[in-house]
């Protein structure tokens, strides 16, 4: 398949080659998007319009700015409600491989797009992820300090983990431009151009009754008012499954009447 081509004039479109190993969208697999467009605009405010993805994808935003994607795919392909985070590669394929030569899947894909190329995977222990080689909307990925989703992989061992990303998506290699990975403390943390991308937790257990405390990876949006946010999410059909409060700000992690789980927290920096 033909690699994508920037569009002429596209001055807020970059490839993933040139962010490889970054975080790059996040996507709602979703099985109804009426549904799940009309939970996420009453609950945080987005607003939806329908890209070049066909009639089942839908692209959030909050003033202006892209913040997510929503697919109504759960059922045709077979996987679970969720938020998933996508991250940059230079070769799907390649890329593909190298998760599989890791004890890795992949489940879904490589799927062709107008923009690029996407599959969806899981790391050695269950946690769901999906690579994306083609073209971005940069302004998602600018401004870390303001992003609109923070990212935490919680896993059995943050350690391990960190070494099966590093191996399949670059980060911390030799390569001009890679990530950059810092142990502190307890965590893994994933940093780019020493702005925080995600952070890696340990603890998580596949057999946990619980789904927060299995391996998976977890979405954060900022909110300007958490508690406001979660009186939302319970009027229109949302749990709240906790609150926590913190020195930098207030967190509440919440399931949609789909079954997604999501954190909204008050706090606007994770450095």
């Amino acid at each position: 398949m033909d690699k994508p081509t920037r569009p002429a004039g596209s001055a807020g479109v970059t490839s993933s080659a040139e962010v490889f190993g970054a975080p790059c969208w996040v996507s709602l697999m979703a099985r109804d998007l009426q549904g799940a467009q009309d939970f996420y605009g009453a609950v945080m405010g987005w607003v939806f319009r329908k890209g070049s993805l066909g009639d089942e994808f839908s692209t959030a935003f909050s003033e202006g700015a892209p913040v997510a994607g929503i697919g109504a795919l759960a059922s045709a392909f077979q996987v679970a409600v969720a938020w998933t985070p996508y991250f940059a590669v230079t070769d799907l394929d390649d890329t593909a491989a190298r998760i599989r030569e890791r004890s890795g899947t992949v489940a879904v894909g490589p799927l062709g797009f107008p923009m690029g190329r996407g599959a969806l995977a899981a790391d050695r222990d269950g946690a769901v992820f999906g690579i994306w080689e083609g073209l971005l909307v940069s302004e998602w990925l600018t401004g870390r300090e303001r992003a609109p989703v923070w990212l935490r992989l919680r896993t059995r061992n943050a350690f391990e983990a960190a070494i099966f990303y590093g191996e399949v998506l670059e980060w911390a290699s030799e390569r001009p431009g890679s990530c950059q990975v810092d142990y502190e403390e307890d965590e893994v943390v994933l940093r780019r151009k020493g702005h925080v991308l995600a952070r890696l937790s340990s603890g998580a257990t596949g057999a946990a009754p619980d789904p927060t405390l299995r391996p998976h990876w977890h979405c954060h949006f900022p909110v300007g008012d958490v508690d406001a946010t979660v009186e939302a999410a319970r009027r229109n059909g949302g749990l709240v499954v906790e609150r926590h409060s913190m020195p930098e700000g207030e967190e509440a992690t919440l399931r949609d009447p789909d079954g997604a789980l999501f954190t909204v927290t008050s706090s606007t920096v994770r450095e």
